[in-house]
């Protein structure tokens, strides 16, 4: 029986040299010119934002200074980070909106690095606004992060436009973990939404922006006013005998403190209206915030049945301490009950 012919052995294709040898030589150099390039650009953009102008050293990223032409970076001066105010902002943006989603079981640890693909900023806008967006729960692709961070903003804006204020973030710039950004994003909706907190006032950051022209990078630095006055913040513009009390003998204050879990003035309320509060109506000793703000809100609801004006203070403010929303509230009972025997 013959056997069947075997087939040729196929001989491996000799490659060109260029293909061989001075290709790979010139991928190579390639690569190498690339990431010199890059290297030089970081270290250029260093330069630039480290400039003997600075008034500090930045700590800058890669991703910060690889920018395409007329791309403009900003981010915030270490030493600004270090300031006890702007520290203490963030502490109580961060408090808060832990606060709001706590039935969630969210709790955010850093600002940027959290809210950054609209996951966070979807749910808090959902719990403070009361609706639902129509959004992706989960997106892991930056553009299904940034196509939900649009329609976040979209009802955040439809919520802030019509009582004018000026929007000082954006996708790309929440999308890219500016800080400045999503603070300002976050001071715009604790104030939109009365949150019971207290902003700490005048809190200005010094910005370092990085933006490249004609292939090199240029910075500069700005003021970036994060907070103004709580009056300004909280829509209350008027100047009164408090506001120059406070000017001058603001340690003399404390006294009001006692006010500040409601249980005084519903007690108050009860004796200068003569009749007896019943107990299950509010706290005696109330230990939690929401508690505090029931009975600070019982005795304004006492003080409307009782023929006054609605008070201009918040529950909150009240109980947050606020001494001079608290000696307006006193104030306004004193007016009224002064001559009463």
């Amino acid at each position: 029986m013959s056997s069947a012919p075997r087939s040729p052995t196929p001989r491996p294709r000799r490659m060109k040299k260029d293909e061989s040898f001075l290709g790979k030589l010139g991928g190579t150099l390639a690569r190498k010119r690339r990431a010199r390039e890059v290297s030089d650009l970081q270290e250029e953009g260093k330069n630039a934002i480290n400039s003997p102008m600075s008034p500090a050293l930045v700590d800058v990223h890669p991703e910060d200074t690889q920018l395409e032409e007329n791309e403009e970076r900003t981010m915030i001066d270490p030493t600004s980070k270090e300031d006890p105010k702007f520290k203490e902002l963030v502490k109580v943006l961060l408090d808060w909106i832990n606060d709001v989603l706590v039935e969630e079981r969210i709790i955010v640890k850093q600002l940027e690095e959290d809210l950054y693909d609209g996951q966070v900023l979807q749910k808090l806008l959902e719990k403070l606004a009361g609706c639902k967006l129509n959004v992706a729960e989960v997106t892991q692709s930056e553009i299904g992060q940034k196509q939900k961070l649009q329609t976040v903003l979209e009802a955040v804006h439809d919520l802030l436009r019509p009582r004018g204020w000026v929007l000082r973030w954006s996708v790309d710039s929440i999308h890219g973990k500016n800080l400045v950004a999503i603070l300002h994003l976050l001071v715009s909706l604790a104030m939109h939404f009365r949150a019971p907190i207290r902003l700490p006032e005048h809190v200005t950051v010094q910005v370092v922006v990085v933006r490249k022209r004609e292939g090199l990078l240029h910075s500069s630095h700005i003021s970036e006013e994060l907070t103004t006055t709580t009056e300004m913040m909280t829509g209350r513009f008027e100047r009164d005998a408090f506001d120059t009390l406070f000017d001058h003998a603001p340690d003399k204050l404390s006294v009001v403190k006692k006010f500040a879990d409601g249980v005084y003035l519903v007690l108050l309320m009860g004796l200068l209206e003569d009749y007896f509060v019943p107990l299950h109506h509010f706290y005696l000793t109330p230990e939690s915030f929401d508690q505090k703000v029931h009975n600070v809100s019982f005795a304004f609801e006492l003080m409307l049945d009782g023929g006054l004006k609605k008070p201009k203070a918040r529950p909150e403010d009240v109980v947050n301490l606020d001494l001079k929303s608290t000696l307006r509230v006193l104030y306004n009972l004193f007016t009224k009950y002064k001559n009463v025997e």
